[in-house]
Order: C-alpha cells, then sequence, then structure tokens
C-alpha cells in the first residue's frame, strides 16, 4: 500500500527572528496544510532546508511534525544524505518519532557511481525498516539514478516502495515505470509535471507549491483520479504562471517569500540562501494575487 496518494507538501521549516526554528509556526503551518486538504507532510525535504540544520534540529523537527499531525494524514521524513552512516541514523531516529515513510535523497557531492548509490540505499532499507521513496534530482545532487538502478533496488529491497522523480527525463521515467512493469510508487518532484507524470502511474506530487495553495495542488490530483483529465490539466495550467516564480531563484527561498506575503511569517532562509530579491517578490506577490492568495 502506498504511503499517500495525492499532494503531499514539501514542508518548509520556519525560523525566528534569530533563525532558530520556529515550532509555534511550525505547528501552525501543519494545522494549515492539513486543513487546506494536503495528502501527507514531508518534514525536512530540501524546501525544509534540511542541509542546515543541525541533526538534533532535524530529528526534533521531524519528531515535532508527527507529533501535531497526530496521524491524520501520513508524514514522511527526509532522511537522506550524502554520508550513508548519517542517513541510517537519522532514517532510524525518525523511525523512532513516528514517521510513516522516509525520503531520501541521492548522496549529493559524492557523485557515486550506480553501485555507490545502489549500495547506499540499501543499506539504509536493511537497517530501517520502514518504507522509503527514493529521491531523484539530478540538478541538485550532481548524479542521476539510472531507471535500471531504482527498478532493482525496488525489486529487491521491499522496504524500497519509489521515487519522487524530479530529473524532467520523461523517457528515462517511463524506462524505469517499463522496468517495475508499473508496480512502483511513483511522484511527481515537480510542481509544473504533476499530471504528465500522473499519467505514466504517478500517484501525486510532492510539492512546493503545496506550501501557499495546498487545496489547489490537492485538486489538481483529485481531478485526474477521479477521471475529470481535462479539469486537472486545466489546473495544471493554471498554475504555470505561479510555478515559474515560485523558481525564480532557488527553492527554498520564493515559497518561503510567498509564505511571508501571506502573513505566516516563517522567517528568512539559513545562510547560504538570502532573502529573495525585491524585484522578483513583485512578481511573486502579482502571480500569488493572480492565482487568487492574496
Amino acid at each position: 500500500m502506498a504511503i499517500f496518494k495525492g499532494a503531499g507538501v514539501a514542508l518548509v521549516t520556519p525560523f525566528d527572528e534569530k533563525q532558530m526554528v520556529n515550532y509555534d509556526k511550525l505547528e501552525e503551518l501543519v494545522e494549515m496544510q492539513i486543513a487546506g486538504g494536503t495528502d501527507a507532510i514531508i518534514a525536512c525535504g530540501t524546501t525544509g532546508e534540511s542541509s542546515t540544520l543541525s541533526h538534533e534540529e532535524h530529528i526534533d523537527v521531524i519528531k515535532f511534525v508527527c507529533q501535531v499531525t497526530k496521524r491524520r494524514i501520513p508524514v514522511v521524513a527526509g532522511t537522506g544524505s550524502n554520508c550513508t552512516e548519517t542517513s541510517v541514523y537519522l532514517s532510524q531516529e525518525a523511525k523512532k518519532a513516528g514517521a510513516d515513510g522516509l525520503l531520501l535523497v541521492s548522496p549529493y557531492y559524492n557523485k557515486a557511481t550506480q553501485k555507490g548509490l545502489y549500495a547506499h540505499f540499501a543499506a539504509v532499507a536493511d537497517e530501517v525498516g520502514l518504507p522509503i521513496l527514493l529521491y531523484n534530482i539530478p540538478g541538485r545532487t550532481g548524479v542521476n539514478i539510472a531507471p535500471e538502478t531504482i527498478a532493482a533496488l525496488v525489486k529487491e529491497k521491499p522496504a524500497i516502495v519509489g521515487v519522487k522523480e524530479a530529473s524532467a527525463n520523461f523517457t528515462n521515467i517511463a524506462v524505469m515505470m517499463n522496468l517495475v512493469d508499473g508496480k512502483m510508487d511513483l511522484y511527481s518532484g515537480n510542481d509544473d509535471q504533476i499530471v504528465p507524470m500522473m499519467s505514466l502511474g504517478g500517484l501525486g506530487v510532492i510539492s512546493v507549491l503545496s506550501n501557499i495553495a495546498p487545496r489547489q495542488t490537492h485538486d489538481i490530483c483529485a481531478a485526474f483520479f477521479s477521471g475529470d483529465i481535462a479539469k486537472a490539466a486545466k489546473l495544471q495550467l493554471d498554475s504555470i504562471p505561479l510555478f515559474t516564480e515560485l523558481f525564480s531563484e532557488v527553492n527554498p527561498i520564493p515559497v518561503r517569500a510567498g509564505l511571508n506575503l501571506m502573513g505566516y511569517n516563517v522567517g528568512e532562509p539559513r545562510l547560504p540562501l538570502t532573502t529573495m530579491e525585491e524585484a522578483h517578490q513583485e512578481k511573486l506577490r502579482k502571480a500569488m494575487a493572480d492565482y487568487g492568495l492574496l
């Protein structure tokens, strides 16, 4: 059984004015997402700035999100690392915290071979015992997880149940789904490709857009699964101008700015990420207003 079906939000980690995790605000965001129809919460992913969280913060955020969510919707914990030992440790702690599944980004900077990628993911699968989604995003990690590697892991490691695909390489994605005979949980990692990904057997999206538009992102998936493909496609296309501005600077700079524009006061990103350029903020503000968010 899939961890979730529909729109999972790659949740922003809110910071206060001293750049500490703001747990009161984090609770507010979780409740906003659940009220908005989000189908799952992904804590401590790229959008949650996992790379600048200490191990203690990382574990505490996952634990807190699980406590607030109270099993109302699934919680998927981002526990990937470019150190296999660290990824195993974070994954074990996420399991103790009550996470329903794990999201493992491919090891970044190391640029491991396909053999190394297999061994890395297999080590976590063998040690932890929670459903695992691999995260393929070569634009940020410098390495692509080959379709054959993903298929082998899904077939040989029962804990590995699927993948968040952000490569935008639909040929490779189609090859991968063919290799597993469609028996794998596939999620779009790009908000502008939700409907195309679902047409290849995808179960939804792990979304940046959902941070500011949870209902709309959920509805794209819900329309598709109800059989109203035309509606799903229209909702997808309607989101493109906003998507463009949400990625005018590196994620999660713009979506954090968007939440601040909506009054959620999630703080500024941690260095080396910086505050969104004012010119870009103006374009984002207009796109959000046009989309009905402001």
